[in-house]
Parts: structure tokens; C-alpha cells; sequence
């Protein structure tokens, strides 16, 4: 069946309301939050935690395998709390566990349980060497983040067996956000009332806006197959088209001289209508009408599923917010791109039977484009982005158009998530399936790396496949069975090595197509896959499905290695690329994504996007087959 979508139910799914959250929710909210950030600051060495029950501890007395560590802060306050070491030299810090300890007023220490995460983060802020500036930012996103997280624990939500029934779009909409991200909400730009409307965790259908833009301010780009004709009558209706071109004609300008495209009534409302003012003005944009159709937002906020017509296109939309590290617009060179890159991906995979015909893989391509400059900000140097990629559009396929009639399709980051109850998606799909845990992981491992090892090897290409841009597909038995990809502009990494099996790369796009070295490529798949999935699937799957980490670690190696030895015989001559892109490595890079925010780059208006730079190392679990 079709991932059809009707309007949500109000009961089913509340719309969270975030000035109606319970004060038990709140601190809820609150104590998970402390424990993500005392855990991921001390995995980026922005906190150092001490062991204190000694180095040859086995852990806590319950035999949890939990041990005792305490982070001492700059002004004296101590936070104390156990916590399971895991890959990477990670900690899994027990919420239940935190106390905190200051400095009485006589002197004494008192030790008492801390759950407030606002409160560390100011009591923490010289310690991880941040400023004032950047803290009371900072403490924006966390604060908006603790808001949306205590609302969904006041108003509750399905269980995992109720959300195993879910479409795609649906699913996307009842996720909680990156995992690595402490203040993985923050959508600076968003008030409380933008919040209930557009984001995902509000579940509530929206009404895009279609403008008209004089082509010479827009260009519309396209894969071979799609006109720009061919794009609006895929997605607009006979009477609806009839009626924008009326909205044209009446305003006295010739219809075939503008090109239509789609805006985010936000966007249209805080930006468009502000630094697009001359151009309104002038005629250069003319405002259509509303779209026809319906959309649901996905935990990217900007990209769109049509709700009522889930075959027409999914759309990606700028929006001027700060969310998860940068400004939610979309560069003029990535719209300009997106279709030239979808168009060289396809030639890679047509040509490539293993992946077509073996695999399966699907490529959601991001097939047609509008770009738009600002005619004055656009010339001014070293302008922040944030102001230059505030109007575009592209259109991508959906999941709906691609997927078997029979086929579930899902995030990679759903697994991650748990109910109220604490029950873990993945393991309710393994218990669905029928399959033994360990088997239905070798099936995932297989369905997941198989085809991203197989580009990176043969091609020296890498995606960005982090939980929201790598899908699965899943048989009637909710076994895994293949893998959908998408976000490919300036996400698509090539390495700069001389690589004949990728033929002619789409030249002059060097921005949306980087090249980087082979180490820098390896890193794309261990950071989004190993370290930012991997790393707390594996224990959700020791916890529910008793599946020790170090067998996790050893049967995501031995899938590698399989791998690897199944290319060895398709392609002999390449065996080298093994070790270019070595991902058996002992020691890996560390980059530091909430280091970087609060630390490194903080909020600092920025012409371009910046790189992230490394911080220490690693272990790496999948280095031995003993595994973590």
C-alpha cells in the first residue's frame, strides 16, 4: 500500500504544547538531558571524568556493569554519577544516577541529586572554555530543546508497537532528534507558536506557498528526463495551473518569462517578503496561492513529504533558523547542483549490476531545482550564508514513488528510538520478525554496509549516510532487505585520488561535488554509521535483546571482512582500496560536533559553512575481532 497519509488524529498523536508540561516532565526532560551532555562533552574532551571507585573495579555492586566517575568543574561544584563505558571510550551515564555537590555556606560539601541540565550548563561554562556570549545562546537551544522533550513526556506518545504500524512520513514525525546533539532543538529563529505549527514532533499537515520568479532572478535546473513543465504538471493540477497563470496575466506580465517554484510560509513570511522586498515590489516575485496539497515535515524541519499525494515529490525548502549547528538554508550551489549530481549518481548505479540488480540500493534523487541569487547580497563579499540561501527549491523523489507495494521503509536513526516506556524500536522489530536477534543484525549489517562499502571501494565515493539521509527497507516480515539514500548535494564526497570507474565528473561543480582525501572519505561512513549509530545501538541491543557489544562489534566486522572478501574476487585489482579506506583502523579521529559549536566556531557569522577539524583519537572497536 501506498504511505498514504490522512490529517493526524488529535488523540492519537497530541500536538505537544509547550506551556502545558507537567513539573515531573520537566525535570524528566531535564535529568535525561544532564546525562547526554555530562556523557557526550566527556566523549568530546570537553569534561574530564575520573574514575572513582577504582581502576580495577568491576562497577556498581548490582553487577549492572556500571562504575563510578565524577566531573569536577572550575568553580568546585562536582557532578558524581555511574555510568558504562562503551565503544569509542564512550560513557552511558545512568540519569538516576547524578548528584551534585557544592560548597556550603559553612564550607561543608553537600551532595544531593542533580537533574536541572540549565544549571550545569552555567555552572559548566568555564570549564569547557566557552564564553558568556555563546553560553546564553547556547542556553537558548537547550532550553527550547528541554521544552519540546518535557511536552512530549507530559503528553506521551505510542508505543513501539504502535509506531512499527506507521508510513515513513508518519514515523519521522514521532523521532526525537540527533543523538549526538545535546541541544538537538534549538531552532533559533522558531517562537513557540512556530514550533506547534512546523516542526516534526507537532505532526500538523502544512500549506506551502507557490511564487513565480522572473528568470532573471531564477533558473530552473532539471535531470535529462524533466522539463520545467514537466516538474509543475507532476505536482500542480489542470485547474491550478490555469489558475496561477491567471494570477500572472492579471498582473500584466507575460507567464512564460517566470519560473514557479515553492516557499515555506515562514520562510515567506520572516524572509522572502524582507530581503526580496525591491523584487515583490518590481514584479521579479510574484506570490501565486497556496498549494493544493498538504506537507508533513521531517526532523530535518526543511525537507517536506507530500501528505495527500505521497508519489508527487518531496520538497526541500531554505529556512533562516539556526538548528544543529548551521543556518537551515540551502546554498545557491547546491540547488544549482542537486540535479547534476543526481544525474551522475544514476549513470554509476545503471551501470553497476551489483548495486541495480544484487543489492537493490535505491537512490532518491534530487532530479529538478530552483536557484535564486539575491541581486545585491549575492555581490557583497564575504556576505554571511545565512543571508544568501534564503530562497530556493528542490524537488526530490519520495519514498512512496520508489518503495515495493509491500515494502516498510525507515530512518536508520528510528531504531535508536525508545517509547515511554523505555522499549526500543529495534528490538521490536527483531521480535516481529521471528529471527533470531544475531541473524536480524547480520541482516541489517549486511543491508546497510553492503552497498555503501561497495561505492566506497570501487568509486572512492562517500554519502553523508547519517540517520535521517540512510533509509531501510523492510520485507512483510520487518526483516531488512535493502537501502534507500538520499541528500546527495554537497553531502556526496569524492576522493582526490585518480579513480578510473567513476568516468567524467560533472565538471564545474566542485563545490557541490568535494573532493577530499581518502582518509577524510573513510571518515564519512565511520562518523555517521559507527560512531553516531552504532554507538548506542549496540547497547540498546545488550539491554533488550541480549546481545552482548563485544558480538555487536564483532558481527558488524565480520560483515567487512565478508565483504571485502567477496570484492577481492569481483574486483582483484582494487584490493588496495582496502587500506586507503581503512576502516579496521586502531585509532580513528574524534570530531567533536557540541565541541564545536560551544567551543571552536560558537555563534560567529560566517561567509561559508565551515569544516570540522579533529580532536584526538579514538579506539577503535572494530580494530581486533575481539570487538569493543
Amino acid at each position: 500500500m501506498p504511505d498514504q497519509l490522512d490529517q493526524p488524529d488529535q488523540h492519537d498523536h497530541p500536538v505537544p504544547d509547550l506551556t502545558d508540561t507537567d513539573p515531573a516532565a520537566w525535570r524528566e526532560a531535564n535529568r535525561r538531558v544532564l546525562a547526554k551532555a555530562l556523557g557526550e562533552w566527556c566523549f568530546e574532551d570537553m569534561l574530564k571524568a575520573v574514575r572513582t571507585d577504582g581502576a580495577d573495579a568491576p562497577g556498581a555492586a548490582d553487577g549492572s556493569g556500571r562504575a563510578g566517575y565524577r566531573v569536577e568543574l572550575d568553580n568546585g561544584t562536582i557532578y558524581a554519577f555511574r555510568a558504562t563505558t562503551g565503544a569509542f571510550n564512550s560513557l552511558r551515564v545512568d540519569p538516576d544516577s547524578i548528584t551534585r555537590t557544592g560548597a556550603g555556606m559553612l564550607g561543608n560539601s553537600i551532595a544531593q541529586p542533580a537533574w536541572d541540565a540549565q544549571q550545569f550548563l552555567i555552572e559548566a561554562a568555564s570549564t569547557i572554555g566557552s564564553d558568556a556570549s555563546t553560553v546564553a545562546t547556547y542556553f537558548t537551544e537547550l532550553s527550547a530543546t528541554l521544552a519540546v522533550d518535557a511536552a512530549r513526556l507530559t503528553h506521551g506518545g505510542e508505543t513501539v508497537a504502535q509506531l512499527r504500524a506507521l508510513g515513513h512520513t508518519e514515523l519521522e514525525c514521532r523521532m526525537t532528534g540527533h543523538n549526538l546533539l545535546v541541544a538537538n532543538k534549538g531552532r533559533i529563529g522558531f517562537s513557540a507558536t512556530d514550533v506547534r505549527k512546523y516542526a516534526p514532533e507537532s505532526a500538523q499537515p502544512l500549506t506551502l506557498q507557490w511564487i513565480a520568479v522572473h528568470r532573471g532572478l531564477a533558473e530552473f535546473r532539471g535531470t535529462s528526463e524533466l522539463s520545467e513543465h514537466a516538474v509543475v504538471e507532476r505536482e500542480l493540477d489542470d485547474a491550478t495551473r490555469a489558475r496561477f497563470t491567471a494570477v500572472l496575466e492579471a498582473a500584466g506580465v507575460d507567464p512564460d518569462g517566470y519560473v514557479w517554484m515553492l516557499v515555506h510560509p515562514w520562510q515567506w513570511d520572516h524572509a522572502v517578503q524582507i530581503l526580496h522586498a525591491a523584487d515583490i515590489a518590481q514584479r521579479r516575485i510574484i506570490p501565486l496561492g497556496q498549494s493544493p496539497d498538504l506537507y508533513l515535515p521531517g526532523q530535518s524541519i526543511r525537507t517536506m513529504a507530500n501528505a495527500g499525494t505521497p508519489e508527487r515529490y518531496d520538497v526541500k525548502l531554505p529556512l533562516k533558523i539556526l538548528n544543529t549547528l548551521v543556518w537551515r538554508g540551502i546554498p545557491p550551489h547546491c540547488t544549482s547542483g542537486a540535479p547534476v549530481v543526481t544525474q551522475w549518481l544514476r549513470g554509476l548505479v545503471d551501470r553497476d549490476p551489483f548495486l541495480t540488480d544484487e543489492c537493490r540500493t535505491v537512490f532518491l534523487g534530487e532530479v529538478a531545482s530552483v536557484t535564486v541569487h539575491h541581486p545585491y547580497l549575492s555581490k557583497l563579499d564575504q556576505a554571511p550564508y545565512q543571508h544568501l540561501e534564503t530562497l530556493g527549491c528542490i524537488w526530490r523523489e519520495s519514498v512512496s514513488s520508489r518503495k515495493d507495494p509491500d515494502e516498510r521503509v525507515r530512518t536508520f536513526a528510528s531504531l535508536l528510538h525508545t517509547d515511554t516506556a523505555g522499549d526500543a524500536f529495534v528490538a521490536e522489530l527483531v521480535r516481529a520478525s521471528g529471527l533470531k536477534p544475531e541473524k536480524w543484525l547480520r541482516q541489517l549489517f549486511d543491508t546497510l554496509l553492503v552497498p555503501l562499502l561497495h561505492v566506497l571501494y570501487r568509486y572512492g565515493v562517500t554519502f553523508n549516510p547519517h540517520g535521517q539521509n540512510t533509509l531501510i527497507g523492510y520485507d512483510q516480515n520487518d526483516v531488512p532487505v535493502r537501502l534507500y539514500l538520499k541528500d546527495f548535494v554537497d553531502d556526496v564526497c569524492v576522493s582526490f585520488t585518480d579513480v578510473p570507474e567513476r568516468g567524467p565528473e560533472p565538471d564545474g561543480h566542485a563545490h557541490v561535488l568535494p573532493r577530499k582525501h581518502p582518509s577524510i572519505i573513510r571518515q564519512h561512513v565511520v562518523d555517521q554509521v559507527f560512531v553516531g549509530h552504532f554507538r548506542y545501538l549496540a547497547p540498546l541491543c545488550e539491554e533488550q535483546l541480549g546481545v552482548p557489544e563485544k558480538t555487536f562489534w564483532k558481527l558488524v566486522r565480520r560483515t567487512i571482512l565478508d565483504f571485502q572478501k567477496d570484492f577481492r574476487k569481483r574486483f582483484p585489482h582494487l584490493e588496495d582500496r582496502f587500506a586507503e579506506y581503512d576502516l579496521l583502523t586502531e585509532q580513528i579521529p574524534r570530531y567533536g560536533l557540541n565541541r564545536d559549536r560551544i567551543v571552536v566556531t560558537r555563534y560567529t557569522d560566517r561567509a561559508l559553512r565551515h569544516a570540522l577539524y579533529p580532536n584526538g583519537t579514538h579506539p577503535n572497536p572494530l580494530a581486533e575481532e575481539g570487538g569493543a
